[in-house]
């Protein structure tokens, strides 16, 4: 009985981590993809001088960054490293968008 109870409490912190580990990929390729299309959208507006202070789009694109981090980390926590390659690919995603994000930013900043 008691092997039993073991068992489901087992499966049931294992499906409780799936789902956390789920939502924390969403998580973090919607933060990146909120930080890249935050960026992207500087192209569509025409140049102009830097503003005494910050503007909007700017917080988002930090407060998105910023958030990722907590989300990086639960992820990997919850990770099924028996199936590494699925772990990846939310990972590659969100590296790749967070790093067109910063390239973008950098042109935006320095070339335009």
């Amino acid at each position: 009985m008691e092997d039993r109870q073991a068992e489901i409490k087992s499966v049931t912190t294992s499906m409780r981590g799936q789902k956390i580990n789920r939502v924390s990929g969403i998580g973090l390729i919607v933060l990146s993809l909120t930080a890249l299309l935050t960026v992207l959208n500087g192209f569509t507006q025409p140049p102009q001088p830097p503003p005494p202070d910050e503007e909007a789009a700017a917080h988002i694109f930090q407060l998105s960054i910023v958030a990722l981090v907590p989300t990086i980390i639960l992820f990997l926590a919850t990770a099924d490293w028996r199936q590494p390659w699925r772990s990846a690919r939310p990972l590659a995603f969100s590296a790749a968008a967070v790093t067109l994000a910063f390239a973008a930013l950098y042109y935006l900043e320095h070339y335009r």
